[in-house]
C-alpha cells in the first residue's frame, strides 16, 4: 500500500484555499470598485438632472413675474373707459399661457425601483436626495392651483364672454368686465402662490446642489 505523503497533500490543500481567498478577493475588489463607478455615476446623473430643473424653474419665475406685472396694469383698467384698457389688451393674452414645470427624476426613480439606492452609503447624501425629490409633490400641488383656474373658468370665459369680431375691430372684446376681473384677481393669487413654490424649488435645487459638490 502507498504511503500517503500528508506534507504534500496539506501543502496542495493550502495552495488551494489560498488561491481561492485571492480570488474571492480580486472579485470583491472589482465589485466594489464596480459599484463605486455606479454610484458615481449615479450621483453625477442626478445632479445633471436637478441643475436642468432649476434652469426651468429659473425660466417660471421670470415668466410669472411678467404677468403678474401685467396684470398690475391690466386689472386697475377693467369697468373703466380708460382708452389703454383696449391697447393692453394683447399683453393680456400672454398671461393666459401655463408655465409648466416637470421634474426630472428618472435617475432618482431608476435607482429606487432597481435598488441601486442603497449603492449610496453616506446618510446625509440619501437623506438630502429623498427630501429634495419630496419637496417636488408640494411645489407641483402650487402649480396644479392655476391649472385649475384655466380649465374651469378662464377657458369657459374665453369661449363664451369674449367677441373675437370686436377684437379684430381693434375694439375692447371683453364683455363681462366684472367677471373677467374676478377671473383675474384668481389668477393673480394663484401666480403668487405658484412663484413662490417656483422660488422655494429654486432654494432646494441650490441647496442640493451645493450638498452634491462637498461629496
Amino acid at each position: 500500500m502507498k504511503k500517503i505523503n500528508w506534507q504534500y497533500t496539506l501543502g496542495e490543500i493550502l495552495i488551494v484555499i489560498i488561491g481561492i481567498t485571492i480570488a474571492f478577493s480580486m472579485n470583491k475588489c472589482s465589485e466594489l470598485k464596480t459599484n463605486e463607478t455606479l454610484k458615481t455615476q449615479y450621483l453625477s446623473n442626478i445632479k445633471q438632472d436637478i441643475e436642468a430643473d432649476k434652469k426651468t424653474l429659473q425660466e417660471n419665475a421670470n415668466a410669472i413675474g411678467a404677468k403678474i406685472q401685467t396684470l398690475n396694469g391690466f386689472m386697475p383698467l377693467l369697468n373703466t373707459e380708460n382708452p389703454e384698457k383696449i391697447k393692453r389688451t394683447q399683453e393680456l393674452f400672454s398671461v393666459f399661457g401655463l408655465s409648466s414645470f416637470f421634474p426630472k427624476d428618472i435617475t432618482y426613480q431608476t435607482m429606487v425601483n432597481s435598488g441601486d439606492y442603497k449603492l449610496i452609503d453616506d446618510f446625509k447624501i440619501k437623506s438630502a436626495i429623498e427630501s429634495h425629490y419630496s419637496s417636488y409633490k408640494s411645489i407641483l400641488k402650487d402649480y396644479e392651483r392655476l391649472e385649475i383656474i384655466h380649465r374651469e373658468y378662464l377657458g369657459d370665459y374665453l369661449i363664451n364672454h369674449v367677441n373675437y369680431d370686436l377684437m379684430r375691430q381693434g375694439q375692447f372684446a371683453f364683455q363681462d368686465e366684472t367677471l373677467l376681473k374676478n377671473i383675474l384677481q384668481s389668477i393673480y393669487g394663484a401666480l403668487i402662490i405658484k412663484k413662490n413654490a417656483t422660488e422655494r424649488g429654486i432654494e432646494n435645487c441650490n441647496g442640493m446642489l451645493s450638498t452634491l459638490s462637498t461629496y
